[in-house]
């Protein structure tokens, strides 16, 4: 066999067993996040989590999110829109992983607007500018406040009660939810506890079709 062949050859088998041992760790992962998430409770949603959608909705989707994080800016519209064709039959649970430099300020902004029933106004602004305040290697969230004028919101006030003590143990509960459920990334979802198979809107949006159809099915 000449040597080209067997540099052929040996190049093919390499690739082949890089990626047969790249399926076998990602489906070890799926299986141990899985069995990790199967074992919490209550880590999932906190009566404090932010919700869209209806409370009694069988199927409830938790995301933990990054404000600061570029994938969550373009998941946000696709996952509200899966809760709006569900029929009330799908919620949203937001938990902060606030992962980037900046973002754990950025949550107490959105948790203070909440007391002004301005959370998801709030948070789209926030996603809808983030380009402008969230540089990784120079994040402005200061730049926040001058976006946040557009919105009928006490600046002031929210400014006042993001230094709330109530408010920093709400952060500091999803910090901790999220070391319990070794989230490392973001945005990282669970439909009803469960972990995604692989990463994807596509995927997510399989799992939730999958959880209505169980959770609806007479």
């Amino acid at each position: 066999m000449k040597k080209q062949t067997v540099l052929v050859l040996t190049s093919i088998l390499a690739v082949m067993v890089f990626s047969i041992s790249g399926f076998v760790y990602e489906q070890s992962q799926v299986r141990k996040k899985a069995q990790l998430a199967s074992t919490k409770t209550t880590e999932f949603e906190r009566m404090h989590s932010p919700v869209y959608g209806p409370a009694d909705a069988k199927v409830t989707i938790v995301e933990f999110f990054d404000p600061a994080c570029e994938s969550c800016r373009a998941f946000y519209p696709a996952v509200k829109q899966l809760v709006n064709v569900n029929g009330g039959k799908v919620k949203l649970v937001l938990r902060y992983a606030p992962f980037h430099e900046g973002s754990e300020e950025v949550a107490k902004i959105l948790e203070a607007s909440r007391l002004q029933d301005k959370y998801w106004s709030t948070l789209e602004t926030v996603l809808d500018m983030q380009p402008q305040w969230a540089s990784h290697d120079n994040p402005q969230v200061d730049l926040i406040w001058g976006y946040l004028k557009a919105l009928d919101l006490d600046i002031d006030q929210v400014r006042k009660d993001m230094s709330n003590p109530t408010i920093a143990a709400i952060v500091d509960q999803d910090k901790v939810d999220l070391r319990a459920l070794q989230v490392t990334q973001t945005p990282t979802f669970f439909v009803n506890g469960k972990p995604l198979p692989k990463f994807g809107f596509e995927q997510l949006k399989t799992l939730v079709e999958q959880e209505v159809k169980i959770a609806y099915k007479k």
